[in-house]
Formats: C-alpha cells, structure tokens, sequence
C-alpha cells in the first residue's frame, strides 16, 4: 500500500520527505521491522518508540509516524500525529482492506465472563447461518485455525491482519473480546463494531488503571465512541447489564440504541421463573420478540448473565429469536469455566478462570448451590498483578469454602511465599482454624485452610481429602496450560493434573 493512501487515513498534522512510498508492513517494535516497513514510534509505560527510530530505519523502515518530529533522523520521511496509537489502529485496518467493514462484529467488554458470552454469540450467530470467528483470551479461531492469544486483545497491527486471515478463510462475522487495555491504548479503533456487549465491571486490572474510574472510563470507549453510526454501519446497538451499576451509566451515556439485560422487571431481555442445578439453568426468556422457555447446560447465576448478554446481542443485531434460543441451548463448551474434570471416585473436580474477587465469589455460590457435599477450594493469586485483590481473594475463599488450600498461581517475578501471605490476611480475618498438610491425610472435620506453595502438591493433596460427593474447585488458571516462574513459562494444566492426582488414588485403591 502506498504511504500517500496511508496518510489519507491516518491524517497527519504535518509531514516531510517523500509519500511516494510503498509500504509493506507496518510495525511498532523495531526488532520486527523489514525492509519498506513503516514504523510507528509509540509510547509506552517503561520505553518510548521514539528512542528506536534509527533501529528501525536500520532494519528497513522507510518511513515512520511520530508525535515528536524533532526526533528522526535527518533524510527519513516522517508523518508527525497527535495520537500514534489511534493512527496505527487506523492505518491497520486500511492495511488489511478493512475486514470488519462489511461484516457483524460483536465486541464484548467487562470484567467477567467475556469469554463464555463470546462462545454463547459465536452458538447464536452459527444458528443463524453466520460462520464466525472467535478472538479473546483463550485464542483467535476459525474453523480449524487456531492461534494461541499472548494477549485478550492483540495489538492493532496484529488484530487486523489476523480478522482478514479469518475472513479470508470464510469467517462471516467476528466476536471478540475487548479488554480495558486495548480500548485505552486504542488497539481496536480501526474494527467496525455493529454491537457492544457490556457484561460487568468488578475491581482487576488496578495496577495498569489508576483507580476504578479510569478502569470503567476505558471500558466505556467502546459504548460512548467506538459505536457511534457512520455511513458504513448506520445501525449499531449496545447490549448492556443494567444490573451492574457501572452498566446503568453506561446505559445513559451509550451512543448507540441500548438493549437492555438483566434480572430487573425494566430490562429488554430478562430471565424470569428460574432454577439452577448440576444439569445447568432453566426458564424463561422475556425479549422484545417474544418470550419463550429455555435450557442451558452452563451452570449457576453468573453464566446466566453470560447467556442473557448473548441473547441481547442476538436482539441487537436483529436476529430471529429460533437462533437466539438454538444458540444459547446448543452444547457450548467453554475451556477452563466450570470445566469438569472426570473422575472414579464420586468428587465433582471443577477448573475455572477465576481470579478475580468477584468472579471467585460467582463461581463459590453456583457450587454451593449444586454441592451435594463439602467445598475445597484450591487457588492463589498472580505475581506482578494487582495486590489490592489477594486479601479479597482469601476471605472470599475463606467464607464459601469448607476448605481453601492457599498454592501459587502465576508469581512470575514476585516471591510466591509473599503472595500467599498476603492472600492469608484475608483468610485469617475470619477467624478459621489453620491445618498443617500432613493434618489433613486424615481427613478434616470444623472450617478451615492450609498452605502449600507447590500447585501440583496443593491439587494431590485435595483429591486426597475429598469424598465422594465433595466439589473440588482448582481457582485461577482456567484453560491455562503453564506457570509463569520468573520470567519463564512452564507447562501446567490444572486439568491434567488434576486428573493425574486422581487415576493415582484410584490406581492405589486409597478411599
């Protein structure tokens, strides 16, 4: 694509040397630049792109967009913006022939369950003849092509050449999730949103976001500025949970026609005469088309929220409630929520993402509704994240737990004996009784907790102490499959070992 294109998109203040340039990939890490590159020098929270512009012309970079044009080297051609971010997003798409242009596009953003409701949207707009694609935090997937996700939301360059890879194998539509960082640091400026999926705002992420209301004013871009009717899509819509009252601000402040959800008499699309069990959620639906009655074979309260959000979002995008209620009856299978862990031995082992406060609580109130026994709860906190939520964490744990098993989750550069000992305040404060490891061998009687830092060892040790009838629910990691220690990945799934810890006992006749 030619720069002097480009520039028509990306609309700089000022700009010198020649636009008669045909670029071949746009890049904003200078290590990645190739030959006919365009660099983009953005500013980060520890380095500055600016510093690398020389990098980059050195490994072919013909061209580079700046904020500070004092900065380049004399003879490279330079295009100075206000906003680097928002011009590569722009720029990205313009790249990539703007894949989101002609297609449904569902963008979901909160704090918890994003990724349930996409594979919820994904169901519904399969029943309704609309192939889909899928990007968030487990990955971005069509069909058989599947890429691992470093990140919920990737970077703009990459976020549009992996939609047109997706379209380009036949995807008709895309469902992503949208995280606070992406929306602050303008990741998905250049994506053509038709729906935006509100599902909740809860405390994470505060050690990026100053405080919660920096946190909800970046989530709130995607409602008060990224759907705002254009001539491609004159007709866009917000799903969004009115019951979050985060949701009913930006329900007021939205841009777009609101559809609303929730369990409120007021919302557009509710959820009336309801039950939970282990066979999952049954009621009835009241939508503007109709109401109808309903099955799921997700499980508890939160993922009825989760299914209410896709079924707003197949309103908004004005589909016909059979493909509304075909998709959210489907047999969706999310990896790493509430995932069940098979087993001989009578324990219902669950693995779930959760880790956060609130998403921790949701989790240990659906359990205790379907628990026929005891609940052991095996979880810790991530390093290098925020602290403020760890103490949150272990009362949590604490109150809806018969026993919390305290481990290491990701510690990463962070000393994961420190973690958990800021995660046992929480704990302590409820006054419980503290088990030795080796107490537990035989079994426990009153409410209570233990510490083991090895997660492996934590998970053996809950299979060993759980009988039949018992939950067992591995917090925190979800559908990961290593451990970040220090600055390197290993490789652990919950779900394997989790399985490994019980075929053992089974193998040994231990009862």
């Amino acid at each position: 694509m030619r720069l002097e294109d480009l520039a028509r998109v990306i609309n700089p203040s000022e700009t010198e040397g020649t636009l008669a340039l045909e670029i071949e990939g746009l890049y904003c890490d200078s290590r990645q630049v190739r030959s006919g590159g365009l660099f983009f020098a953005l500013r980060g929270v520890a380095t500055d792109g600016h510093d690398y512009i020389a990098a980059s012309r050195d490994r072919g970079a013909v061209a580079v967009v700046v904020e500070d044009s004092s900065r380049v080297p004399e003879g490279m051609t330079w295009l100075k913006v206000d906003d680097a971010r928002l011009a590569m997003s722009r720029a990205a798409a313009a790249f990539c022939g703007n894949p989101t242009d002609g297609i449904p596009v569902v963008g979901i953003t909160g704090t918890n369950g994003k990724t349930t409701t996409t594979y919820l949207v994904e169901a519904v707009l399969a029943r309704a003849g609309i192939p889909a694609a899928v990007l968030g935090t487990i990955s971005y997937r069509f069909g058989d092509k599947t890429i691992p996700a470093p990140h919920t939301t990737p970077e703009s360059v990459d976020l549009q050449l992996t939609i047109r890879d997706l379209v380009d194998r036949g995807a008709q539509g895309v469902v992503m999730e949208v995280s606070s960082h992406a929306l602050e640091q303008r990741r998905v400026d250049g994506c053509r949103f038709d729906v935006g999926v509100f599902t909740n705002l809860t405390r994470d992420h505060l050690d990026y976001h100053r405080d919660m209301e920096s946190y909800f004013e970046s989530k709130a871009r995607l409602f008060t500025e990224l759907l705002a009717a254009d001539d491609m899509k004159p007709r866009r819509a917000a799903a969004i949970n009115v019951d979050d009252p985060y949701g009913a601000r930006l329900a007021r402040d939205a841009v777009a026609p609101v559809v609303s959800y929730g369990l409120s008499p007021s919302a557009l699309v509710r959820a009336e005469t309801v039950t939970f069990s282990v066979d999952g959620i049954s009621g009835t639906l009241a939508t503007p088309l109709g109401t109808i009655p309903f099955h799921s074979r997700l499980l508890g309260r939160f993922n009825l929220y989760n299914i209410l959000a896709a079924v707003a979002a197949g309103v908004a995008l004005g589909l016909s409630l059979d493909a509304i209620r075909g998709g959210i009856e489907g047999d969706v299978r999310v990896p790493g929520r509430l995932e069940r862990v098979d087993n001989d031995r009578g324990v219902m082992v669950l693995v779930d993402y959760a880790h956060t406060g609130d998403a921790l609580e949701n989790v240990l109130k659906t359990v205790a509704e379907i628990a026929a026994g005891r609940i052991i709860t095996v979880f810790g906190c991530g390093g290098d994240r925020d602290r403020g939520k760890r103490p949150v964490m272990g009362e949590i744990a604490g109150r809806f737990s018969d026993l919390s098993i305290v481990t290491s989750d990701n510690p990463r550069t962070e000393n994961a004996g420190a973690i958990i000992g800021e995660i046992l305040g929480g704990i302590r404060s409820l006054g419980l009784r503290e088990y030795g490891a080796e107490e537990l061998t035989t079994g426990f009687a009153a409410k209570g907790f233990t510490v083991v830092e090895s997660r492996r060892e934590a998970i053996r040790l809950a299979a060993r102490v759980a009988c039949p009838g018992d939950v067992v629910l591995l917090a925190g990691k979800g559908h990961e499959d290593y451990q970040i220690i220090g600055t390197t990945k290993h490789h652990f799934d919950d779900r394997e070992e989790a399985a490994a810890a019980f075929r053992e006992l089974s193998s040994k006749g231990q009862g």
